[in-house]
């Protein structure tokens, strides 16, 4: 984290989201390594590693699909930046979320609503849920969407779509935000080193396998552009020359190109 330092990271508290394994557990770890007193807070279904009920290291249970339990992490994250007393701006990342693997037709309603609970609104909630202490501290929402946001995702097609919802959403925030002391980011990474193939009942080994991050490279590239003031960031070479193409192209022929790569994907 050589490009990182406390003078880049201007954080008084962080909240985030699916800590527990994945690109959150990295971030949770370059944050530590740039200012290993910054409070975290965590939501997940686990709690992290090294985290407890203690004052700087929060873990929260939460199910984020339910809106219940969302309710009540979010009363639990409030109470903690109450008690760690943090004066200064508060970094949010909205960094949960998951997907399945399939033809629409094919799959079950309730999970694609469930995807949407959590990819969505959930998110949602919980940056609503922050709005008032990020306005009166200052602060950056930080989403974390996906390469798939930039085109049609056939086979996965509900899970791309909540990343496609979050590139613009993130924009339009930032624009309606632009006047006060809160921003807003979008991170953009593709494949990654996580267990979301696994969950999505994907195969990890299809034609895009070979450029596929480590979360910790898209940790890194995620906090450099953080603090660089970017509105969002595609992480990896060859993410960005895909992103670019998916923008300049034509949809069907974007969409027919998409589904190909992904249809090997199948497990």
């Amino acid at each position: 984290m050589s490009q990182l330092n406390k003078l880049h990271f201007p954080y008084a508290a962080v909240v985030v989201t699916g800590g527990s394994s994945g690109i959150g557990k990295s971030f949770i770890k370059h944050i530590k390594n740039v200012n290993s007193d910054v409070p975290l807070c965590n939501l997940s279904r686990r709690v992290p590693e090294g985290f407890s009920d203690e004052l700087k290291r929060r873990g929260v249970t939460v199910d984020l699909s339910d809106v219940a339990s969302r309710a009540k992490a979010i009363e639990a994250v409030l109470a903690f930046l109450d008690e760690v007393d943090c004066n200064g701006p508060i970094l949010l990342i909205n960094n949960a979320g998951f997907g399945s693997y399939g033809e629409f037709h094919r799959g079950e309603a309730a999970l694609q609503r469930e995807i949407i609970e959590v990819n969505l609104n959930a998110i949602i909630d919980l940056t609503a849920g922050l709005m008032p202490i990020l306005l009166k501290r200052g602060g950056m929402v930080m989403n974390v969407a996906s390469i798939t946001a930039f085109q049609p995702t056939p086979y996965i097609a509900t899970y791309g779509a909540t990343k496609a919802f979050l590139l613009h959403w993130g924009y339009s925030l930032r624009h309606e935000l632009r006047d006060t002391s809160v921003s807003v980011m979008t991170v953009c990474p593709g494949s990654t080193e996580t267990p979301f193939h696994d969950r999505a009942g994907m195969n990890v080994k299809g034609p895009t396998s070979k450029f596929a991050q480590t979360p910790d490279q898209v940790a890194h590239e995620a906090l450099i552009a953080l603090a660089k003031g970017k509105a969002h960031v595609v992480t990896g070479w060859s993410n960005k020359v895909m992103t670019k193409l998916a923008t300049i192209l034509p949809w069907g022929l974007v969409t027919r190109m998409s589904g190909a790569v992904l249809a090997h994907l199948r497990r």
